[in-house]
């Protein structure tokens, strides 16, 4: 069995990769994330499962009879790629403030690009914990727009009428965050007045005081809210407790991320890279080694590359 103690006191990449030597390590330290000391069938939930004798440790649940390992209904599901590679790609994608990119994954762990960038993208589908059980006390909310500005393009590659608040080029996203606490961030279609307040609705409890700007889609949260506002247009950032500076500096490390790592992402897979950023920003407090744990023991869901590719 695994020393959880010694993983939990790791201080770099190159202790981590210096422990996990062998997928048997790598087998057992992910089994006893996943279950504990009791393996579960991920077939049919049924606790009572049988050990199989073998190089590569297998079980086999005693109700549905079927043989599983210990990658079955996770992202590792169907991968050839050895464990200890993909614990290397989770340590640096969960602790590298802005990501990294499939090309550079691909040169420091020694496989294709297109495995790199699959890889990413199930890890990325493993990340959208919701860790937003209500925000409440001072909540701050937000809209951005993420996807360059038309100003900023060639001629030939300019779009008419996407100025300003459109999402012709562009994809809005909406985050919330409580100042201490989590934040939460979501695509949508739209910043109009109904989108905005069902996602905040959905993610604020109506006893926190909530701060916005003057954008006319929060107009309708006053009726639910103690809502203050700070009218940017007017040149104003902060008024006493009033401000938006916690959000905005999230879409600062979201956008820089973007653009400086992975440069360009489409609307279909924008939430997963939000979802990345989100899940680092709500783990801030808590050590690489631990942040690393934590992803290992719910990184269920198995993604595979039509699921992904498909329209």
């Amino acid at each position: 069995m695994c020393d959880t103690k010694e993983i939990s006191g790791f201080r770099s990449i190159l202790e981590l990769i210096t422990y996990f030597d062998t997928e048997e390590k790598c087998n057992e330290y992910l089994a006893f994330q996943r279950w504990g000391d009791n393996p579960v069938c991920p077939h049919c939930e049924n606790q009572k499962v049988y050990i199989l004798k073998g190089k590569n440790k297998r079980y086999k649940c005693a109700s549905c009879r079927k043989q599983f390992s210990v990658r079955v209904g996770t992202i590792f599901e169907d991968s050839k790629i050895e464990l200890k590679k993909w614990f290397t790609a989770i340590w640096l994608v969960t602790s590298h403030k802005k990501g990294i990119s499939s090309l550079q994954l691909h040169r420091d762990i020694n496989v294709t690009q297109k495995s790199a960038w699959f890889m990413l993208q199930r890890i990325r589908y493993a990340l959208s914990y919701d860790f937003t059980d209500s925000l409440d006390g001072e909540v701050e909310a937000d809209e951005t727009y993420v996807g360059g500005k038309n100003k900023n393009r060639h001629a030939n590659k300019k779009v008419e009428g996407s100025q300003g608040r459109s999402a012709k080029d562009k994809t809005p996203v909406v985050g919330m965050v409580q100042r201490g606490g989590l934040l939460t961030a979501s695509t949508v279609d739209n910043v109009k007045s109904e989108t905005l307040t069902r996602e905040v609705v959905k993610n604020v409890k109506e006893s926190a005081t909530l701060y916005t700007d003057e954008w006319l889609g929060y107009n309708g949260l006053k009726r639910i809210y103690d809502h203050s506002i700070v009218k940017h247009n007017q040149g104003q950032y902060v008024n006493g407790r009033i401000h938006t500076n916690t959000i905005e500096g999230f879409w600062s490390l979201l956008k820089r991320g973007i653009f400086g790592i992975y440069h360009f992402t489409s609307k279909k897979h924008l939430q997963k890279y939000v979802d990345e950023f989100v899940f680092r920003y709500n783990t801030r407090q808590i050590s690489d080694s631990f942040r690393f744990q934590f992803y290992l023991s719910n990184c269920q869901g198995k993604l595979s590359y039509q699921n992904l590719i498909k329209v």
